[in-house]
């Protein structure tokens, strides 16, 4: 098992790494598979219209979470991490002015969006919550192709064939130095290497790129991270999509600023810092901004928060701190998403923002002296503590209750490795049984709160 720090954090779009990235990047590959020619058809039959549909947890909330624009953007060939939010609006009506999508090296193609992109509530796709069908047609209307996806959480996307063939595959060890695929592991290949948690992995990614490439991919990946946070704390206004929600990471950030020049000192402080980064990353993502999943969109506050707050508050903050901190988050992601889930839509938040705090905690725990031990433990603390965390997003927007909620994760992270660093790393819960049961308790969840607005926050406070 060797899940890439790369594939851990991607720089895309807000507002969704599931509903939005992952959709953009699955008309993506329908579009390549188009272009490729591998299919059988006619030899004079030529791809003449699209279209979409959307299935489960998409067709659900997708209106909320930009799905739709998602796929009309990822049909023109635009891709999560180049697209330019500010052109968004200008495509998107483009399309609809033209009835067609004109994707780069491709023809164009038919595609009325109130007619071919359906929103199909009724039937879900076997594979994922989280499911689309991408069709073309000849000029006659006779179907050439048709393609299934599924959005699995983080921006990762699968074929159904590629999503069946990962549940039957047999476990097999990467080709790294220290394939761990469980905490267990990576302790006790930690314990026999006398390695960090950051220095394995980093041993781990440097069999696919250059020690120089590797600090330059990070360094880029933070960069983005830290431009979300500035940009995040200077925007105000109400935030799209119907429920007027207010942007307030600006004004607190004001406010504590200016504290801060007058050198107050406020018990709240701590928090108040880390939820004001956390906010303003989230609702630059609400507003379909430049995001990194971290593992996802609905969760991207959480790491960049702690990572700041560590950089303005600790004097042992560096730019090997920086990676450092990327690294063993970025191993914890890995070994969740390897044994339960990053996606909402499967188990609930406490998949999304749960294990950002895990991996939060892991990351600030380490640069801060924490041991391996340590590092495991604060990850464990974190996550068990968001155990049956739901998913019930108010009119499907990821604002009320995600924007504060990563306030919290953030909060949790801290409070997590502080608790951690005081004891020895001995604890009665592995994070392994912690992910085990996050697990567990995301299938037996009511699919009302995963991501599909059916229940709780979503229904009582629009019924009231």
């Amino acid at each position: 098992m060797f899940l890439s720090i790369f594939d851990v954090f991607k720089i895309g779009i807000g507002p969704s790494s599931s509903h939005t990235m992952g959709p953009m990047t699955a008309a993506n590959r329908f579009l390549d598979a188009l272009k490729s020619g591998d299919w059988p058809r006619p030899a004079r039959a030529r791809p003449a219209a699209l279209s979409a549909s959307l299935h489960g947890s998409l067709a659900f909330t997708g209106i909320g979470h930009g799905t739709g624009p998602a796929v009309i953007l990822g049909l023109c060939g635009q891709n999560p991490r180049q697209v330019d939010p500010d052109a968004v609006d200008a495509i998107l009506a483009a399309v609809e002015a033209t009835g067609t999508v004109q994707p780069q090296c491709h023809p164009a193609y038919r595609f009325v969006p109130a007619r071919d992109l359906i929103f199909d509530k009724r039937t879900p796709l076997p594979g994922h919550p989280n499911g689309l069908q991408f069709t073309a047609l000849d000029a006659d209307g006779q179907l050439l192709l048709r393609r299934i996806y599924y959005s699995v959480g983080g921006g990762f996307v699968l074929t159904d064939a590629e999503l069946e063939a990962q549940k039957t595959a047999s476990p097999a060890s990467a080709d790294v130095p220290y394939p761990f695929a469980h905490a267990r592991q990576m302790l006790a290949m930690a314990a026999a290497s006398g390695l960090s948690i950051a220095a394995m992995k980093r041993a781990n990614e440097q069999v696919n790129c250059s020690r120089q490439a590797l600090d330059t991919g990070i360094d880029a990946i933070w960069s983005a991270m830290s431009a979300c946070i500035d940009r995040g704390l200077v925007q105000s206004g109400t935030m799209p999509g119907g429920l007027n929600v207010k942007r307030r990471a600006a004004a607190i950030f004001a406010q504590l600023d200016a504290q801060w020049q007058r050198n107050e000192i406020s018990p709240l402080m701590a928090n108040d810092w880390l939820s004001v980064y956390a906010m303003a990353v989230n609702e630059e993502n609400a507003g379909g901004g430049r995001v990194v999943t971290a593992p996802t969109n609905g969760a991207a506050g959480v790491i960049p928060a702690v990572l700041r707050y560590f950089l303005k508050f600790d004097a042992r903050a560096n730019p090997i701190a920086i990676r450092d901190y990327l690294l063993t988050a970025a191993a914890i992601g890995g070994i969740i998403k390897h044994n339960a889930s990053i996606s909402g839509a499967e188990v609930g938040c406490q998949g999304e923002v749960g294990s950002a705090s895990a991996m939060a905690a892991a990351g600030l725990c380490a640069v801060m002296g924490g041991t391996p031990a340590q590092v495991e433990n604060a990850a464990e603390i974190a996550l068990e503590h968001h155990l049956g965390m739901t998913c019930d997003p108010m009119a499907g927007l990821v604002q009320i209750p995600c924007i504060e909620r990563n306030a919290f994760g953030a909060v949790k992270a801290v409070t997590a490795a502080s608790l951690a660093l005081k004891g020895d790393g001995t604890h009665a819960v592995p994070l392994d049984a912690c992910i085990e049961t996050m697990r567990q308790t995301g299938m037996d969840m009511s699919h009302r709160y995963k991501e599909t607005s059916l229940a709780g926050l979503a229904v009582n406070v629009v019924a009231c």
